[in-house]
């Protein structure tokens, strides 16, 4: 029985680390978004915004495989 309890625990648990991938998908969507928008009003500057894009998505993909890592290990230890 105390075992059940255990597992359901860890699957809970492992079910609201993954609530921030949510999240992560959304701070993507709004960092591109904001990049076509920024990139349609000046051009000019893309390589510039382009960088910077880049490590705002490493960022938050960052931040989305810290989640997964973490029901995973939730879920397997």
């Amino acid at each position: 029985m105390g075992n059940y309890i255990l597992l359901s625990a860890k699957a809970i648990g492992a079910g609201l680390a993954t609530i921030a991938l949510a999240g992560v998908g959304a701070g993507i969507g709004i960092i591109f978004g904001s990049f076509c928008l920024a990139f349609s009003r000046n051009p000019g500057s893309r390589k510039e915004m382009f960088g910077i894009v880049v490590l705002g998505f490493a960022l938050t993909e960052a931040i989305g495989l810290f989640a997964l890592m973490m029901a995973f290990l939730l879920l397997f230890t």
